[in-house]
């Protein structure tokens, strides 16, 4: 894996994987999205894509999950598949987000970038245990490898390279 693959977040199958259709590549990578998991995989033709993850930041049921994790990043992957060469090429997008209002709500604002990268959020409480003494428990979590780890491992597992994009068109 060379410099720019390293940045880019490029990743390539195990040698021997054969490269499986392009529809069963789609139909698996919407399989993903269930509603028991935060984020949501549809059609992307309205954005220029084959198909986009992104998390359900907006759906109500979602959103105290949201605000709970301390989210500071939305993120959305818009995909293409690209038969020729088996690559499924990935642009993330992030945009910094706020907590405005109470009850609290997230609200994008105008910071945006483009490019892999990964956002960790986790949140603790200091309590004492049985012992007396205190302890630490984490109360929410969030990492953003919960979106794109499966997309990439499904692509893979299907004999396709995942080529992140930094530059140029999708």
């Amino acid at each position: 894996m060379g410099i720019l693959d390293r940045l880019t977040g490029t990743r390539r199958p195990e040698d021997g994987v054969e490269p499986r259709p392009a529809e069963e590549l789609r139909n698996a990578l919407l399989g993903l999205s269930r509603p028991d998991v935060p984020y949501v995989i549809r059609d992307g033709a309205p954005e220029g894509a084959d198909l986009v993850a992104e998390w359900r930041i907006a759906e109500p049921a979602w959103q105290t999950f949201f605000v709970g994790s301390q989210l500071t990043h939305a993120i959305r992957i818009r995909m293409r598949l690209a038969e020729e060469s088996h690559e499924v090429r990935a642009v993330e997008e992030q945009w910094e987000v706020t907590r405005v209002g109470n009850p609290p709500r997230l609200r994008t604002s105008a910071a945006y970038g483009r490019g892999s990268g990964r956002t960790v959020s986790r949140r603790w409480t200091l309590e004492r245990g049985e012992d007396g003494r205190p302890r630490t428990t984490e109360t929410s979590s969030f990492d953003s490898a919960e979106l794109t780890g499966p997309l990439r491992n499904t692509a893979l597992t299907s004999g396709w390279t995942w080529r992140g994009v930094l530059f140029g068109k999708l």
